[in-house]
């Protein structure tokens, strides 16, 4: 019988792409960088020690293959318990956390900054934000191009990836059109 609150988050994370197809450790930890790690992180020092945990909860099974050295790989897999316990996560209101974003706590204090910098560091933000967006636009141009139809289908890894891809577009062209407003109001306050 599965524990009644199996995993942690990080642990839902892992069952969520072992759902898609078993692998490994080092493939786990390349999936929550790119495309996990867009909206949620871990440190790798973590993947291990929760893939254990879910093993003990028997909410992951894994298999030995072969590596690329002289040592086994262990190739883990999602099993009922974990299936089971994933499909009902996925479906519970998140935790409540707190709001922290560094770059609002210092605009309500930019009334006391030096404009010159105040700019430079709105635009560098800018940047950063155009950047991700960019990125993430061309992850989804090559998404429609390669699942089509896929992609609207809910019963579909493709149409999850694609949600949280959208979730990300939206917010990276929500940040760049604030900073720009900063920096204009900023540069029209230079230029008077």
């Amino acid at each position: 019988m599965a524990p009644t609150n199996p995993a942690t988050t990080l642990g839902y994370a892992i069952l969520g792409l072992l759902a898609r197809q078993p692998l490994s450790g080092y493939d786990l930890a390349a999936r929550l960088k790119t495309p996990v790690g867009y909206y949620w992180t871990a440190h790798h020092g973590q993947i291990h020690p929760e893939l254990q945990r879910l093993v003990g909860d028997r909410l992951v099974t894994y298999n030995t293959a072969a590596g690329p050295g002289p040592y086994a790989k262990k190739v883990y897999a999602i099993t009922r318990d974990g299936r089971a316990a994933l499909s009902a996560w996925v479906t519970e209101p998140p935790r409540p956390r707190p709001n922290r974003d560094e770059l609002v706590l210092k605009a309500a204090s930019l009334w006391l900054a030096d404009p010159a910098p105040a700019l430079a560091l709105f635009r560098a933000e800018a940047e950063r934000h155009a950047e991700q967006l960019a990125q993430y636009e061309a992850t989804r141009a090559s998404m429609e191009a390669r699942y089509g139809e896929r992609l609207e289908r809910p019963d579909s890894p493709e149409f999850a990836e694609y949600v949280t891809l959208r979730c990300g577009i939206s917010y990276e062209a929500h940040r760049l059109r604030w900073c720009r407003w900063v920096i204009a109001r900023l540069e029209q306050a230079e230029a008077q």
